[in-house]
């Protein structure tokens, strides 16, 4: 059976919705999958009227993340500065997500295209609603009430977790938001406009180091699983494991703010 076949198949299989809205997080590291025949089984089972989202995050693009630190690591002070005046603005259409996997940026990069304009946290998609749903993203909110991830969860979205766990599940963050108190605010810095222009912002204290923890604690009817080349795929609505990621965070969250 080819693998086209075979995956669209399995996201049938899963309760994937005809003529709704999916965002995809994804590793195919190992499994021998292109991102291309992903991505074609993924709009086929879609259909028409279906919209694929994917997350099209860019954390290099500050000097506080792991990705810069990374890139920076064993520079001097003055090759670091040299390093940072150089570094080039966000673009929505040009600026590559390295970090998010090869699905993420076949998404992206496939003509037609609609990408949300945070310089941090964008997220890339196609379809029908692509751009109702992309169009709003506040560039002071990283995953909020004024990010795609709203929309999402207003749209009825389902989540798939293919071949990645709870961990990367950036839905829980609209969660994070949503609780009260609301967390702790820290500056976040970005490159935007032109080379070398660092501004900065203000949101919330982003936090995933618990998320494979709410993961596993969500009923095991919320989400049908399959097996695609030796690891789990994961298929649920959105809006009812973000409400319930809410209320496990509740319980604990104050004491991380």
């Amino acid at each position: 059976m080819a693998d086209s076949t075979r995956l669209t198949g399995l996201f049938k299989e899963l309760g994937l919705q005809s003529g709704g809205v999916l965002m995809v997080h994804a590793s195919l590291g190992g499994s021998g999958l292109r991102d291309t025949e992903v991505r074609d089984a993924l709009l086929d089972t879609l259909g028409p009227g279906g919209t694929l989202v994917v997350p099209a995050f860019t954390p290099e693009n500050s000097f506080t993340s792991r990705a810069y630190k990374e890139l920076t690591a064993g520079m001097s002070p003055s090759q670091e500065a040299a390093f940072r005046a150089s570094r080039p603005p966000f673009d929505a259409a040009k600026t590559p997500c390295p970090t998010m996997g090869v699905l993420a940026e076949c998404v992206r990069t496939t003509p037609g295209a609609v990408r949300s304009e945070h310089p941090h946290t964008s997220l890339a998609g196609l379809g029908p609603r692509a751009a109702e749903l992309l169009g709003g993203h506040d560039p002071h909110c990283h995953l909020g009430e004024r990010s795609p991830l709203a929309e999402l969860y207003a749209a009825g979205a389902q989540v798939l977790l293919f071949r990645v766990g709870f961990e990367v599940c950036s839905a829980f963050h609209l969660a994070e938001y949503r609780l009260r108190p609301g967390p702790a605010l820290r500056s976040y810095h970005g490159v935007v406009g032109e080379p070398g222009r660092w501004t900065s912002y203000e949101d919330i204290v982003l936090h995933d180091g618990d998320f494979g923890a709410i993961g596993a604690r969500l009923p095991r009817d919320l989400a049908t699983e399959r097996e695609m080349a030796g690891r789990t795929v994961r298929l649920f609505a959105m809006r009812e494991a973000v409400d319930l990621a809410e209320v496990l965070m509740s319980g604990y969250r104050q004491g991380l703010t």
